[in-house]
Order: C-alpha cells, then sequence, then structure tokens
C-alpha cells in the first residue's frame, strides 16, 4: 500500500513540473517574456514537491526499516518460545543455533558448533528434506522434518515430541482383539473306540489345557461342540504366543489315547479386522487352510498369504468314507450335464497323477461319457504307464496334448484336475483359466495358491496319494461294477508310488483301495514292470547315492550331471538314502535347464514340506521339492544348509 501511494506522489510532482515547463515555454514561443513571479511560483512549486518526494522515501525507507527489525526481533524471540524444538544447522551437521525448547530437552547443555549427529541417532547424510524421521532423544520420541533456508548453506530441523501419540498407538494395538478357533483333529474316529470313561477323561485334559492357555491373559474360551472351541483375547497376548511358536500344539501331544496315538490341535487365527465379525472369518479361513495341510498345526493369515507353526505329527486318518460317498454323487450330477470331460494332472507327471486320471477316465467311459486325459508326454515320467494302456484298444485315443485340448475346449466341458491344487504347476494353467466347471480331487497338503474356483474340491491330505481317492469314488460310482485291468494296474501303480511300496502314509483306507483294485484284476507283478528302471539309470543311482554327504540326521547328495531320465532318478537317489542308518531325512539337489531342483524325502519324523516351503517349494510332510530359478547350484546347497542350520 506504501509503495503504491509512493508512486501516485512521484506522478503528482512529475506533471506538477511538466505543466510548468509547459506554461513557461509556451509563453517565450509566443514571444511574450514571461513574468518573473510566475518563474518564481512555478520554481517554488518544483522544489517544494521534489523536497517532498524525497522525504517521503526517506522516511518510508526508515519506516520499513524499523518494521523489519521489529518483525526480525519478534520472529526471533517467537521461535525462542516455540513449544516445538528447532534447530539450525549447516550442511555438515554442524549447530548455529538453537531455541529454548531444544536447549530444554537435552537438559541444558551448550549446543552451539556441536555436530547434531552426536546429539541424536540421526544419520545425517540419508536425511533428505521435508521427510519426517523418528529419532529417540533422552527416553523421548521425537518426529524431525529437515528444511531448507533459502540462499544460505543452512538447514532448519523441527522436533516434535510424538511420546504420547506412538505410546498411545502401541497400547491400541497390544488391546486390539483376536479370535482363535480350535479344533480337535479327527476327534470322532479317534474316540470312536474308548470307553464314556476315557472319554470324559480325554475331555477334561483337553479343557484343562485350554484353560492354562488363557491363564492371565484376561481372555474368553467358550466349548462350541466337542470338538471346537473359540478363544477371544488381546494382541500382546497373541504376540507372546507367536513367539513361543503355539507350544499349546505340543502340550496338547501329552494328551494320548493310546501308545502311538495323542490329541492335535488345528488352529486358526483371527486378527488385523475392523471388527469381532471379520476377525472370526478371518479365522475361519486360517482354520480351513491348517487342516487343509494335515492339521496339527496353526495358521495366522498375513497380508501376503499364511504363515504355519507347528505340523510336526503325521495327523489322523479319516476312517469314515461318507464324504466319499457326498462327493461322488456330486461328481455324477456334474458328468450327466457336461458335454465331455477333460482330466489333467500336474506338470511332469508322475504314476499317481496319471493312473488317477487313467482309473477316473476308464470310470467316466464306462458311463457312456466322452473323456480325454490331457499330458505333455515330452515331460511325463509316466510313458511307459500310458504306452501301457494304449495297448488296450478301447483307451487308443485316450490321451491328448494341451494345445488340442485348448482348441476343443467348450464352455459345456467338465475339468477335472487330480493329484494338485496348486495353480502354478498345473499341466497347463491356460486350459484351467479357459474351463468353466472345474472339479478338483487331492491329497496334498493345502497351499496358499490353490484352486478356489472348483464346483467340487475333494481335498483329503491324510490320504496316501490322488490314486487312493479316486479309488474310493469309483467304488461309488454308479454303473462301475469292474474296471478295465489297466486302469486298476494305473491306480495300482499310482498307490504304490506315492506309498513308497506300501511303507509311507499308508492308512487302513490305503490298503483297502488296494485290496479293491486287487480283486478287480490289478495285477501286481504288472504294476511291479511299472517300476523298472534301465541298467544305466540305476547305475547311476547308486554313484549319487555313495557320493552323498551325511550330516547328522540329514543325508544330502548334489547331482552336477544332467541326462534325460534326472527327474526320475533324483527321487529314486532321496529314497535310496532313507535307507542308510540314522537318516532321517534325505536331500538330492539337481539341476534343470533353467532351474536348480531339490527333491526331499523323510521318514515322517520330521516336516520336510516346511523346510521345501521355506525355500519356495512345497509337498507333503514325508515328501517335498522346490524349484529355483537362475542360480548355482553351489549357491542352492548353501542356502539348503543354513535353511536346515547344519
Amino acid at each position: 500500500m506504501k509503495k503504491e501511494f509512493f508512486v501516485s506522489v512521484l506522478i503528482s510532482v512529475i506533471t506538477s513540473i511538466t505543466l510548468a515547463i509547459t506554461a513557461v515555454g509556451t509563453l517565450w514561443i509566443d514571444g511574450k517574456k514571461p513574468p518573473v513571479p510566475l518563474i518564481i511560483i512555478f520554481g517554488i512549486i518544483a522544489v517544494v514537491s521534489t523536497g517532498n518526494l524525497v522525504l517521503m522515501r526517506f522516511n518510508s525507507s526508515r519506516y520499513l526499516a524499523r518494521i523489519k527489525s521489529d518483525i526480525v526481533t519478534e520472529g526471533i524471540e517467537t521461535l525462542n518460545n516455540f513449544p516445538g524444538a528447532i534447530v539450525v544447522i549447516r550442511d555438515d551437521g554442524g549447530i548455529v543455533w538453537a531455541n529454548f525448547a531444544f536447549n530444554e530437552f537435552i537438559e541444558g547443555e551448550n549446543v552451539f558448533n556441536q555436530r547434531i549427529q552426536d546429539i541424536c541417532t540421526i544419520n545425517f547424510s540419508e536425511f533428505n528434506y521435508n521427510v519426517n524421521v523418528t529419532v529417540p532423544v533422552n527416553d523421548r520420541i521425537f518426529s524431525v522434518t529437515k528444511k531448507k533456508i533459502s540462499n544460505k548453506e543452512l538447514s532448519i530441523l523441527r522436533f516434535d515430541d510424538i511420546t504420547e501419540q506412538l505410546t498411545l498407538a502401541d497400547e491400541y494395538h497390544r488391546t486390539r482383539p483376536v479370535v482363535l478357533l480350535f479344533i480337535i483333529d479327527s476327534y470322532e474316529d479317534l474316540l470312536q473306540n474308548a470307553k464314556e470313561t476315557e472319554k470324559a477323561q480325554i475331555s477334561v485334559a483337553i479343557e484343562q489345557l485350554l484353560d492354562d492357555f488363557i491363564r492371565g491373559t484376561g481372555g474368553i474360551l467358550k466349548k462350541l461342540s466337542r470338538d471346537r472351541f473359540i478363544v477371544v483375547m488381546d494382541r500382546q497376548f497373541v504376540d507372546t504366543v507367536i513367539e513361543e511358536k503355539f507350544s499349546v500344539l505340543e502340550k496338547a501331544h501329552n494328551i494320548t489315547l493310546s501308545e502311538r496315538t495323542y490329541i492335535t490341535f488345528s488352529i486358526g487365527v483371527g486378527m488385523g479386522g475392523n471388527s469381532y465379525e471379520e476377525n472370526e472369518t478371518i479365522a475361519k479361513q486360517s482354520l480351513d487352510m491348517a487342516l487343509g495341510r494335515g492339521g496339527d498345526q496353526a495358521a495366522i493369515k498375513v497380508e501376503n498369504g499364511y504363515k504355519f507353526f507347528g505340523g510336526q505329527s503325521q495327523g489322523t486318518e479319516k476312517k469314515s468314507r461318507s464324504r466319499a460317498r457326498t462327493i461322488t454323487n456330486a461328481l455324477q450330477e456334474l458328468l450327466q450335464n457336461a458335454e465331455k470331460v477333460y482330466i489333467m494332472g500336474h506338470r511332469f507327471s508322475d504314476l499317481d497323477s496319471i493312473g488317477s486320471s487313467i482309473g477316473l477316465a476308464g470310470a467316466i467311459q464306462l458311463s457312456e461319457k466322452k473323456v480325454k486325459v490331457v499330458v505333455d508326454r515330452k515331460q511325463s515320467l509316466a510313458n511307459l504307464l500310458i504306452e501301457n494302456t494304449l495297448k488296450n484298444l478301447d483307451f487308443k485315443d485316450l490321451f491328448i496334448d494341451v494345445p488340442y485340448a485348448l482348441e476343443r475346449i467348450t464352455p459345456q466341458t467338465l475339468l477335472i484336475i487330480v493329484d494338485v491344487h496348486n495353480k502354478d504347476i498345473l499341466e497347463s494353467k491356460e486350459l484351467y483359466e479357459k474351463a468353466k466347471t472345474v472339479v478338483v480331487i487331492d491329497h496334498h497338503r493345502k497351499v496358499v495358491n490353490y484352486i478356489d474356483n472348483a464346483v467340487i474340491f475333494h481335498h483329503e491330505p491324510f490320504a496316501s496319494s490322488a490314486s487312493e481317492m479316486v479309488t474310493e469314488v469309483i467304488q461309488y460310482m454308479d454303473n462301475v461294477s469292474r474296471l478295465p485291468n489297466c486302469c486298476a494296474d494305473a491306480l495300482l501303480a499310482g498307490i504304490t508310488l506315492d506309498t513308497k511300496n506300501f511303507v509311507m502314509r499308508t492308512g487302513s483306507r490305503t490298503f483297502e483301495a488296494a485290496a479293491y483294485l486287487r480283486k478287480i484284476g490289478a495285477d501286481t507283478v504288472e504294476v511291479k514292470r511299472l517300476f523298472s528302471s534301465s541298467i544305466e539309470s540305476f547305475r547311476r543311482r547308486m554313484q549319487f547315492v555313495s557320493k552323498a554327504e551325511i550330516h547328522g540326521k540329514y543325508a544330502i547328495a548334489v547331482i552336477s550331471d544332467t541326462f534325460d531320465d534326472i527327474r526320475l532318478v533324483a527321487p529314486q537317489v532321496a529314497d535310496e538314502l532313507l535307507n542308510v542308518s540314522g537318516v532321517e531325512g534325505s536331500f538330492v539337489i539337481f539341476k534343470m535347464q533353467e532351474s536348480v531342483n531339490i527333491s526331499a524325502r523323510s521318514l515322517g519324523t520330521f516336516n520336510v514340506q516346511i523346510i521345501m516351503e521355506k525355500l519356495g517349494g512345497g509337498g507333503h510332510q514325508n515328501m517335498a521339492a522346490v524349484q529355483i530359478k537362475n542360480v548355482y547350484i553351489a549357491d542352492v546347497k548353501s542356502l539348503l544348509y543354513k535353511t536346515l542350520e547344519i
């Protein structure tokens, strides 16, 4: 405003002088001599106007200087008394000025020319402008912001005390409610032959264990049914349970029914939701994952999937076949409405994948429904079984490749996926994505990236193999009284492979399925022939077994050579290493075209699935694998050693 007033006065003075000069000049031009008084008057006007202009300019400058001085003084005073700590520093971190609040929270030390790095734990070289950094100072927490002072090599740091906010936030986090769902694995099967007094003792022991679990937490425990419980407690106590890796799982093993039978829990944890209802939903999802992986473990849903604890026991076989009967009825309804059926397994298909596919295809074909098995024979590990099946004239056109299936699949095609539920390792993920109706039959422990849109998801992690599950389904199918012999052979071969000749993962239902197959014509000699290998493969296998390293209870073999049947030889080497005295787990590392693979086996005393999951793979408790791309064999070996903590 003052500047505008000064400009208007300046214009008025210039105008007045111009008019005076013009008037005097006009008289001279007309030949008339201007009167002396007039010249004097105009001179006085010019001198006075100029003087006033100069004086005004001087007074304005003096006024502005005084105002600026007052403002600077007031600003410095304000910064000194500002409740937040402020300090001015050089680019090297040296302190040139600090206000009263800063001096106060560092206990009044003389900070001039000290370095800010010596007073606060600030990594000054990485401290960017306009970015908040949390810094602890004398038992308090501060949020520090750095701003540049223009035209100078100085910066301002502002310290805001956020100790109380962080304390409240931590208190809020620690007291958030968490829902835990407990289920006793296979409760009915475990106690079906127990006396009433034994059942009562077991029930009391379980409830006592859970009472001990929540004691001191302020949480609540509610029994929902004979085998289900719900627990609600604060997050701070759940964090302690997580640190202890859910020791309640191990404690449950102390509740025994016999020498080899004990109680196991599956636990689903629901936290991070906005309400009790949302946390309960998350807990149910987590519990489904724990059950799908065989039980005896806790599952927590995290941002990128699930985190698991426990899972070391073999689990308990479910003896009831009611689920298989229900699944069969639902499957037959889908078959009636389907135009045709495709059956598909996993990549690098083995005897279980192909065997279960052939067996199911044979049963469906007896129902006079068009059925095909989709397989990449160039990568299959079961070509001998495929060739054996093709000898039967009724199955000469049974197998098709992926491109053929992709061209001919229709919205009315039923796709049945066997021996796999992981989307990433299907024979053809594209075929799965094009299918409108999908059925899954699998026995592998549930993974995070499972097929979640299946109309029927028949998943039994306690089953020995997919072939066992398919055999049970076939027994309840209409119009299937007797399978062709090649189908019975294929199913028995699948069971034999995954049970390691009926040694691993066998239950009463496994032998019942094998007995049924033998009854309808399965030839054990023919099945044995499917496992035969060349003398070259046998020699290689023995060579790699002899070079294996023994580290405690682990045997580790490295196959640096590459040959055609390496995918067959590597698992066989792992199986052979389990025959070594004192070895409870074996790992065979071998090189493929674009990846380094590990084939892992165990006798069931520890879970190789957990080991392989840490490396990005998966599988079963006693049979798992992983593929790691773009690495060297030596690096994978070091990574395995580190994971095993040898």
